[in-house]
């Protein structure tokens, strides 16, 4: 178990760092907004690859950071039902849910986005819009996020089964209700 668990810690610490990136892409996208506003407006210059790399940043921001939000344990779910639970009945549902939704649904999609990114990586697809961006650096972002979150889920798998037999405690980030 130690040695899952040390395998869970630096799945932690790859997610967190890719989570970094992200952060820095919403700064990047936001200069790149308030940039493109300035010149577009007070010269009246614009090109489409500004609009693009925003999207692209946006992508970077959502597919590496939700695997961080994960590990966090801040993804959506009904709190309702949840902060009712006690932390044993807590793990044993985040178990199911990691089984039973995230691997089927992020596996899929990876699967579907691979031949995707792989078909615009190799004809060197260009935007269809005038003066757009090639698009294989965004489409790679699917396959890799995806495949990141499945390999997050491993570590969030390793804890809770560690954490019902006893061999580590859990923080579920969750507080309880007031009552």
């Amino acid at each position: 178990m130690n040695a899952l668990l040390a395998l869970s810690k630096h799945i932690d610490a790859a997610s967190e760092k890719l989570s970094h990136l992200g952060t820095f892409c919403v700064l990047g996208a936001a200069f790149i907004s308030a940039a493109n506003a300035f010149v577009r407006y007070g010269f009246d210059i614009s090109s489409n690859a500004w609009l693009e790399i925003q999207w692209y940043l946006f992508a970077v921001i959502v597919m590496l950071g939700a695997p961080h939000v994960l590990k966090l344990n801040e993804h959506v779910r009904v709190d309702l039902i949840y902060g009712k639970l006690s932390p044993k009945a807590a793990a044993s549902l985040d178990l199911m849910g990691l089984f039973v939704f995230l691997f089927p649904v992020m596996g899929f999609m990876a699967w579907l986005s691979w031949p995707l990114f792989m078909k615009m990586f190799l004809s060197g697809e260009l935007s269809s819009n005038a003066g757009g961006l090639i698009r294989w650096p965004a489409m790679l972002l699917l396959p890799l996020g995806f495949g990141w979150m499945c390999l997050q889920g491993v570590s969030e798998v390793i804890k809770r089964i560690a954490f019902l037999a006893g061999h580590t405690e859990l923080d579920l980030h969750y507080e309880k209700p007031m009552q």
